[in-house]
């Protein structure tokens, strides 16, 4: 926290406190000669109640919220774009407030509404370090990291978030990589005094870093995706550089070392409270065919979880073609008699570049 006000400073920024803990802002209260118990009131309207300024906080005192505002901004910051899919896919641009720079940086946002359910898919990073060759963000390189903070104004600042069921760390940006603000962001979403949602309504998604994976299911009780889309190492690498560092074998080693995501866990997987799935983008003659079908059943034998096949959207440049739907389905059927339950996932919003893999906020990070 010290070293977040610090910098926040060098750049003549106030600090948000969206984003902070509930010891932090009691902490923050009596810093400035206030009860502690206000830090138990800023949480209720901060992620409760969703208040954008400090007039809104009618129970605080005139001074306390005065006293507030003088050193501190409440961190919400409203959409600065918003397109509309044809399938009712929303996506929005929101801008962030990264201590790397002064000047504003931005990520998009996609809000996928689906009858009773409304899942938000929210961005960890602006752009991306990760590499991989089939991806738009990845394309656009790595800009900087989300505080807690930019990550929930995802949410709170969402004209939607009272329709919201799920959320999918699975926007711009890789999650283990940023690991600390996206830890910090699902407690404040999981804890009591904060939106006190299930966990199992957060779904984090990783390229397959190791070394957070083993952290974030040490830390979280959130459900975890892992972008697995080749099930071959070598080929593997060809279209995603982290199986360089980390391979696919290791990640799913290192899931075998946690009952709740094995087969012979004795508990019912309809009562478990996390869930694993892998994500896997189908392409024409890349890894399709039954020799990758095969070798997706023997990677993952030992493992109680889903995959969910993705469409590939086309982007510009690029040498990769989608699979057909016929290949898709043949696919997913055989998977699933072989006991590997297979689901495709329904593509939304590729109209406005909101579908898997089309984010990108390049343009506005060079303007």
């Amino acid at each position: 926290l010290q070293w977040r006000l610090a910098a926040l400073q060098q750049i003549k920024m106030k600090p948000s406190l969206i984003g902070l803990s509930l010891s932090e802002l009691q902490d923050i209260a009596l810093a400035h000669g206030l009860p502690k118990y206000v830090g138990k009131q800023l949480c209720e309207w901060l992620y409760v109640k969703g208040v954008a300024a400090f007039d809104e906080m009618t129970n605080l005192s005139k001074a306390a919220r005065f006293c507030l505002a003088e050193h501190y901004e409440v961190g919400r910051m409203p959409h600065s774009e918003m397109r509309r899919s044809v399938d009712g896919t929303v996506k929005y641009l929101f801008p962030v407030r990264t201590p790397e720079g002064s000047h504003p940086r931005y990520v998009e946002t996609v809000f996928i509404p689906d009858r009773e359910r409304g899942t938000l898919c929210v961005s960890c990073q602006v752009g991306c370090k990760m590499g991989c060759r089939f991806c738009m963000t990845g394309r656009q390189g790595f800009v900087a990291h989300l505080t807690a903070g930019d990550i929930l104004n995802q949410l709170l600042s969402l004209p939607e978030r009272n329709l919201l069921t799920n959320i999918v760390f699975m926007g711009q940006g890789e999650p283990m990589d940023n690991l600390d603000a996206v830890l910090r962001a699902t407690e404040i979403l999981t804890a009591e005094w904060g939106w006190k949602w299930s966990p199992r309504r957060i779904t984090v998604s990783t390229v397959g870093i190791v070394t957070g994976m083993r952290r974030f299911i040490d830390e979280s009780r959130c459900s975890l995706a892992v972008s697995l889309h080749h099930p071959l190492p070598a080929e593997r690498q060809e279209i995603m550089p982290i199986e360089k560092a980390f391979g696919i074998e290791e990640v799913v080693a290192l899931l075998k070392q946690y009952p709740v995501f094995c087969k012979n866990n004795p508990e019912p997987p309809e009562s478990r409270q996390r869930r694993l799935s892998f994500e896997y983008i189908v392409f024409d003659g890349l890894n399709d065919s039954k020799a990758h079908a095969d070798a997706l059943l023997h990677l993952l034998r030992d493992l109680s979880c889903r995959v969910n096949l993705i469409r590939f959207h086309t982007i510009p440049d690029s040498p990769f073609r989608g699979a057909s739907e016929k290949q898709m389905t043949w696919l997913r059927d055989y998977l699933t008699s072989h006991g590997l339950f297979t689901t495709i996932r329904a593509s939304r919003g590729q109209d406005i570049y909101a579908a898997c893999g089309l984010l990108t906020t390049k343009l506005q990070t060079n303007s």
